[in-house]
């Protein structure tokens, strides 16, 4: 015996429209932020390999032209912080909030303390000494 199968169909409503051009959008842009940074990637660094794997084979590759390239790699790596904040609104917001040069005149300053509870996802811990932990 076969049981059929009916498809489970989203309700074609306005919400459901709105909701899956909302995750296109993001996918997309999400996809777009990627596809730059590997293709950044891939130019920079990419011939730095290459011309390192010649080198090593047959030891033609000038230094000159070798340490072009180790530059173009490093250039790279100069890009990353202008390409996230142009793509990526929540990095931008990051950069706002911490960075001194980048942060709004009425924002307050976030204390070292709150970062580190922050970033050690959990809360006020108990004060334990070297004989406790032993």
């Amino acid at each position: 015996l076969q049981v059929p199968r009916t498809p489970v169909q989203p309700p074609v409503g306005s919400e459901s429209r709105r909701f899956a051009n909302k995750h296109s959008k993001k996918a997309l842009k999400a996809s777009l932020t990627l596809g730059i940074l590997l293709g950044m990637f891939f130019v920079a660094w990419l011939p730095f390999f290459v011309t390192n794997v010649t080198q090593a084979v047959c030891g033609c590759v000038p230094a000159g032209f070798f340490d072009v390239l180790t530059w173009l790699g490093y250039c790279n790596s100069t890009m990353n912080p202008i390409i996230y904040p142009l793509f990526m609104r929540d990095f931008k917001r990051a950069m706002g909030r911490y960075l001194p040069c980048c942060r709004r005149a009425g924002e307050p300053r976030p204390s070292a303390i709150s970062l580190s509870m922050r970033n050690s996802n959990s809360g006020p811990r108990a004060p334990t000494s070297l004989k406790n932990v032993l």
